[in-house]
């Protein structure tokens, strides 16, 4: 009983705390006019999905494999991998913003950042239509290469972008004058190497683990549920962590959380 409340618990805590920044993002026009932004928002709203679907597959008796009759259709795990897509390309995004800032102005409006962001939805779930529309062997073949060579790249890519964005941070925005733009730019990149860093902490033991399923020819799949097993907790907890982290680095969403999101209904209590 104790492993359904704290799955329970932390479904709930998912769905407030990304529900909170992500309305806190909608409601300041400032905030929705810088491209970092809009990937937040996407993040925020695949973990939202992510936590509603928790109460499904992390409390009930729920295998979401190909063989399972009470699976989500591959849509669950789905959310999650769009989270990982997020922050990646918003890693990619800042690179991009601080290595070469005025090709960046011309090049990623928001119009093109949306665009990209929907890209990788759709994406996604073109993906879940195949595994859908074909056979289960097939399924299984296209699902293994594809999470085999996806968590690979997307993870070195991930570590390079990584290095590369600490040595930016550490070194070569501290040869610029001082300005308001240098310090966004630095605490936007502290931000995300932050995010970062929480991500591959819990990811890369799922990661390991479905890679290493992958090459054996098994699901590996030994608990009862999502609930129960703690590789597939941890990337959930970070779907908790992660809007914290954004509120705890960014002062602007912070005071828009603080002032038009909680206290406004704080008070009418």
């Amino acid at each position: 009983m104790c492993g359904l409340e704290i799955s329970i618990v932390l479904a709930s805590a998912i769905v407030f705390l990304n529900v909170s920044v992500f309305l806190s993002i909608l409601l300041n026009q400032a905030l929705r006019c810088e491209n970092r932004f809009m990937y937040m928002l996407s993040s925020c709203l695949s973990d939202v999905c992510t936590g509603v679907s928790y109460y499904y597959v992390g409390v009930l008796d729920v295998r979401d494999t190909f063989d399972s009759p009470n699976r989500t259709l591959y849509i669950a795990p789905t959310f999650l991998g769009l989270s990982f897509m997020a922050i990646l390309a918003a890693q990619a995004d800042r690179y991009h913003a601080v290595m070469a800032p005025f090709k960046y102005s011309r090049r990623m409006s928001r119009t093109v950042t949306l665009l990209v962001i929907l890209a990788y939805w759709a994406y996604a779930f073109f993906i879940v239509g195949v595994n859908n529309l074909v056979t289960v062997g097939v399924a299984k073949k296209v699902t293994s290469i594809g999470t085999f060579v996806g968590n690979v790249f997307a993870v070195i890519i991930m570590i390079w972008l990584n290095v590369r964005l600490f040595i930016i941070a550490r070194f070569q925005l501290d040869k610029q004058p001082p300005s308001e733009e240098r310090e966004n730019k630095r605490s936007s990149v502290r931000l995300i190497l932050v995010v970062a860093a929480f991500f591959l902490g819990t990811w890369l033991p799922i990661c390991c683990h479905v890679t290493a399923c992958n090459f054996v020819g098994s699901t590996c799949y030994t608990f009862k549920n999502e609930g129960t097993d703690p590789l597939r907790v941890l990337p959930r907890v970070n779907a908790a962590i992660t809007p914290l982290l954004y509120v705890r680095g960014c002062a602007p969403l912070r005071a828009t959380l603080l002032g038009r999101v909680w206290r406004p209904r704080c008070g009418r209590r």
